[in-house]
Order: structure tokens, then C-alpha cells, then sequence
């Protein structure tokens, strides 16, 4: 990423110590940003998501990242399955000086009672959710389409535009209704949607008027917690 996305606004001590933006899903953003000019070689800004238990997003120039929500851990960004995505650094002191968390329990918190399962008290299971009628799954699922669609804004406003859009990893993979729920929110990018297509899997799910939309498989599954993950076979044709 270039220097400046990489950079927190910290005192140059800090940041020597090695606070920086450093980025997870490594591997599956390096293959995608390989395998996209081989179906849609004119397609320079590409926002991927990678979306499974672990989750973000990857805004992409001319096959390089330049942003993507995961910053120096894998808990920031997007809520996940069990990880609570972004949360105000203010709201953290403040439950450390009530002395209702140490920083072990916090992290703990953090990490494996937040996200999709704290949202909804129910499962971080994407799938569960979406078969749920309860309030609480609902409001869980619209949670997360929301901080999806306010990245995807913010990364085509850095771009410049959006080419091509890219799902990943198994919540993107299979996930129609998510799929649907955040091309609709893009549509003002200028996303059209092929509903046959996203219903049976693509692998491209845009119109052909549209900016690129497509699957990418992955075929290798590891640790989200490791800044080089998954693999995938992508597909925009």
C-alpha cells in the first residue's frame, strides 16, 4: 500500500515501533489482483471483498492495494463472525477506566464475543442468520451490508470510480441475498445486477452495462489471523 494508507497519525516513536496499517488476506487480494486482467483487462480500480468468518475489503489500482480495511490487527474494519470490526478507540479507554475489562478480557471481547454474534446474540454464522426470522439476526445481517456499502464508498471515492467488484471466501461465495442486498446499495457507482446469474453463481453476476462484478473461489483455506491468506480463482468474464 502506498505509504501514506499505511501510516496512522502517531508520534514517529510509535510508529518506529512498529504501528503501522499492515493489511490481512494477503494472499487472496495478490491473486485476485493477478487473475482480473485476465478477464477484464480493463478494469485498473477493483474493490475485492473477502468475506468468511474473517472479513474485509481491498480497494485495488492497476493490480495493487491501496487500501483495505484490516489495519494492524485483524479485529478493525468490518464486523466479522465473532471480531468486532471497528470500534471507537474512546469507547475502549472508557470500558478499561470503568474497570469492566483488563486487556486480556477486552481482547477476549473483542475477538470472540463481537461481530455478527454480538450483534445478533444468536450466531456469528452467516448462514443462521439469514434463515432467522428473529429481529436481532436481521438487524445483524443489515449491520454488516451497511459497513460493507460505507467502505465500498469510500474506497471508489479513493479509486476514483469502480471497474470491478470481486466476492470472495465463503460468505461471498455463497451468499446471494448479500450479494444482492450490497450491488443494490453500489447502484449509484453504476452496479446493475444480473439476478439469474447471482442466484446461480456466476461466476460474472453484472449486467453488461455495468462495472465488472464476479466470484472469485478460493481453493485454499488457512487462518484469517495471518496477514497472507486464502487463495482464490477468479473469474470476471
Amino acid at each position: 500500500m502506498p505509504e501514506m494508507a499505511q501510516t496512522y497519525a502517531l508520534p514517529q516513536d510509535v510508529r518506529d515501533a512498529g504501528v503501522r496499517h499492515w493489511g490481512y488476506h494477503g494472499i487472496s487480494y495478490d491473486y485476485i489482483s493477478r487473475q482480473v486482467p485476465k478477464y477484464a483487462p480493463d478494469a485498473r480500480r477493483v474493490i475485492a471483498a473477502h468475506l468468511g468468518g474473517g472479513a474485509s475489503l481491498c480497494a485495488m489500482l492497476d493490480g495493487r492495494s491501496i487500501e483495505t480495511t484490516m489495519g494492524f490487527g485483524a479485529v478493525s474494519g468490518l464486523p466479522m463472525a465473532t471480531r468486532a470490526g471497528d470500534v471507537p478507540a474512546g469507547a475502549l479507554f472508557y470500558l478499561l477506566r470503568r474497570k469492566l475489562f483488563d486487556d486480556v478480557s477486552l481482547e477476549t471481547m473483542l475477538y470472540e464475543r463481537s461481530g455478527l454474534l454480538g450483534l445478533s446474540g444468536i450466531s456469528g454464522d452467516m448462514r443462521k442468520l439469514q434463515q432467522s426470522e428473529d429481529p436481532r439476526a436481521i438487524a445483524a445481517v443489515d449491520h454488516f451490508v451497511y459497513a460493507m456499502t460505507k467502505y465500498a464508498g469510500a474506497y471508489a471515492a479513493v479509486l476514483g470510480g469502480l471497474d470491478a467488484f470481486v466476492f470472495t471466501a465463503g460468505i461471498g461465495e455463497n451468499s446471494a441475498p448479500l450479494r444482492a442486498a450490497l450491488c443494490a446499495k453500489l447502484a449509484w457507482l453504476g452496479v446493475k445486477l444480473d439476478e439469474r446469474a447471482n442466484v446461480s453463481g456466476g461466476p460474472r453476476i453484472s449486467t453488461p452495462d455495468s462495472p465488472r462484478v464476479g466470484l472469485g473461489h478460493s481453493h485454499q483455506r488457512g487462518t484469517d489471523d495471518c496477514p497472507a491468506h486464502d487463495g482464490a480463482r477468479t473469474s470476471l468474464t
